[in-house]
């Protein structure tokens, strides 16, 4: 009987702290996320990557518009199904609806500019040349280092927030100046793949082989003259991991102007970006179609960053937003889909007004 009392002392203690965890969490407004709920997180994302590329593309070809579509639809089934998750444990935990509401808003803002960076891989694919059977192989591998870009930007910016007060408004101000890049910037345009430091840094220091992927297909690295190089489809991969380093350095204090939930910040951002390559391909032959985009994303990153500098000047409750939750994500979904319609409807104009001429038969 004595000799149990360490036993059941340790695990009282255990479950004594782990209640007190709980509490502090539902006190901070944050889910309360534990290492488990982490591990089982990264299992199911490995997962999905698994099986992306091991199953459903386990071979190169081109895919098509019904297969970009269907992939495209499933990843974002799964994005608000893990939205539900979200707010059935916000309600459980006693936090109400906020945890799911911010999770929708985030999940918004980084599908949003994930539909923004298809401009770019299109400029970087042309620039190389790359087969489209090839660029769902360099995609995936661009996603699975953008993915852990993500937890290290997302991680260390929520803890400087937490920490330093400054923070917030810096991260506002940046926005801002973000915002203002993306009004006055024609999208893709200022994106110059032949510049790019890492490419030119890769250049310098390895030896790259002679031939393209006509000879090598998808392979990153291949043996010429009885010594290993690296191919041309190795340099796409690092100029694309080069722009995720961009994307995440704008994403990030986006995202964490709606939550500074580490948990929710994450997930949002990870199921955002894991659908990335089907919309690319659904996406990548209309990008004339989101002519207004740009305007669209810069309004909500503006707004986005007023938002964090309001609240970080003016005296509110610790843990409430002067926006509130379901505020923010209305006036977010409004700017993004009347910046949709807006180029919907100019294209559609335009083909009136100067239609294609009929090719001769």
């Amino acid at each position: 009987m004595f000799s149990l009392l360490p036993v059941y002392f340790c695990h009282a203690l255990e479950s004594s702290a782990a209640k007190q965890e709980a509490v502090a969490a539902v006190a901070s407004h944050h889910l309360p996320a534990t290492a488990y709920h982490w591990l089982g997180f990264g299992v199911l994302v490995a997962v999905l990557l698994a099986l992306d590329l091991l199953v459903f593309h386990r071979t190169d070809h081109k895919p098509s518009l019904r297969e970009s579509a269907g992939f495209t639809v499933f990843w974002i089934a799964l994005g608000l199904a893990f939205n539900g998750v979200i707010w059935w444990w916000g309600v459980a935990s006693g936090l109400g609806s906020d945890p799911g509401l911010k999770y929708l808003t985030g999940y918004l803002i980084e599908k949003a500019l994930s539909m923004d960076n298809i401009f770019v891989f299109v400029v970087i694919f042309r620039f190389f040349h790359i087969p489209m059977m090839y660029q769902y192989r360099v995609l995936f591998w661009g996603i699975l280092g953008a993915v852990v870009m993500r937890l290290a930007f997302i991680l260390g910016g929520i803890e400087l927030f937490h920490r330093f007060e400054i923070v917030a408004p810096i991260f506002g101000g940046f926005l801002l100046y973000t915002a203002y890049k993306l009004a006055t910037h024609e999208a893709g345009s200022d994106v110059h793949p032949e510049k790019n430091i890492v490419l030119k840094t890769a250049r310098r220091f390895f030896r790259v082989t002679r031939g393209d992927h006509h000879q090598h297909g998808h392979d990153f690295f291949a043996r010429e003259d009885g010594k290993w190089c690296i191919t041309p489809m190795f340099l796409v991969l690092l100029v694309i991991e080069s722009t995720d380093v961009v994307f995440a350095i704008d994403s990030v204090p986006a995202i964490i102007g709606i939550t500074p939930d580490r948990f929710i910040a994450f997930t949002s951002n990870v199921f955002a970006i894991l659908g990335l390559r089907a919309l690319y391909f659904l996406l990548a032959g209309m990008v004339d179609m989101f002519r207004y985009l740009h305007y669209g994303l810069a309004a909500i990153l503006g707004f986005v960053g007023l938002k964090m500098i309001a609240e970080w000047a003016i005296e509110h409750e610790e843990g409430t937003h002067l926006v509130p939750v379901w505020g923010s994500l209305l006036v977010i979904a409004a700017l993004l889909g009347i910046s949709i319609a807006a180029s919907i409807w100019a294209s559609s104009r335009t083909a009136v007004e100067d239609p294609q001429p009929e090719s001769d038969p």
